[in-house]
């Protein structure tokens, strides 16, 4: 009998990804997608009566608010879907034998080491983002014992969504120049590599329960990463890339925030 699989936030770019895998791949799996018009992961009533009413053996949970920026100014609604509502899913998961894989953030560190990060450092959020996903990871430990926390970093796809790649396009349509930061270091991640890793995770047939890292092989900052996009579009002769060293943002970002994909 395949494994049903439930994946909330199905509208985003993960979420897309993983059903344009499905689809493609004829995956022996039973996957049911669920947007937030279709299941509000915030209304607990909503998902209880959801949950009973429909058997799944995973939860992918996709859905989360990840405006760094907008997270900074109304916590309150950063906390509510990334952490409180987290909590409640984690809580149903557990009253309904499900195995809940929850994406999380590179975003948890400070940025201060100068090595990758791996699963077992310390962490210590320095945005509201940051400390909204961490609460979520911790409910998930403190409630589940058969949970998969997957931190991923700077996430992106060419289709869906709206990220750091396309805008980056979008721009390049309009302008001659583009100034880029310097000053933070990542692994960026396309959605296709982690959609199926999270796949793969699934057909293990014994998983081991936890926390894990999975982001892109090559750390590179903002402006790297820029570089690539344009080079990768046949549009680096078109454009004038400026570095800036002192890029402000309302909200503070790790500086260096690598992840070590041991674990």
């Amino acid at each position: 009998m395949n494994k049903r699989i439930l994946v909330t936030g199905a509208a985003g770019q993960l979420g897309k990804t993983i059903e344009e895998l499905f689809f493609k791949n004829n995956l022996n799996l039973d996957f049911v997608f669920v947007t937030k018009a279709e299941l509000d992961i915030t209304n607990y009533n909503e998902v209880k009566n959801y949950f009973n009413n429909n058997n799944f053996d995973y939860c992918i949970n996709c859905a989360a608010y990840t405006n760094v920026e907008q997270a900074e100014r109304t916590p309150k609604i950063a906390f509510n879907i990334n952490a409180y509502s987290v909590k409640y899913l984690a809580k149903l998961c557990r009253e309904n034998n499900i195995i809940l894989i929850h994406i999380s953030t590179d975003y948890v560190f400070d940025g201060e080491k100068d090595k990758p990060y791996t699963t077992t450092d310390a962490t210590n959020p320095i945005n509201e983002y940051g400390k909204s996903k961490l609460l979520g990871e911790k409910y998930i430990m403190d409630i589940l014992k058969k949970y998969f926390i997957i931190r991923t970093s700077w996430l992106y796809s060419k289709k869906y969504g709206n990220n750091f790649y396309k805008t980056v396009l979008k721009k390049a349509e309009i302008a001659t120049e583009l100034s880029i930061t310097t000053e933070q270091t990542g692994c960026p991640t396309d959605t296709v590599s982690l959609s199926n890793y999270i796949i793969n995770t699934i057909l293990k047939s014994t998983p081991s329960f936890g926390i894990y890292h999975f982001c892109g092989k090559k750390p590179m900052t903002w402006y790297d990463f820029t570089k690539q996009i344009l080079l990768d579009n046949n549009l680096s002769n078109k454009i004038n890339l400026v570095k800036v060293n002192n890029y402000c943002t309302f909200a503070r970002r790790p500086k260096f925030s690598v992840l070590e994909n041991t674990k």
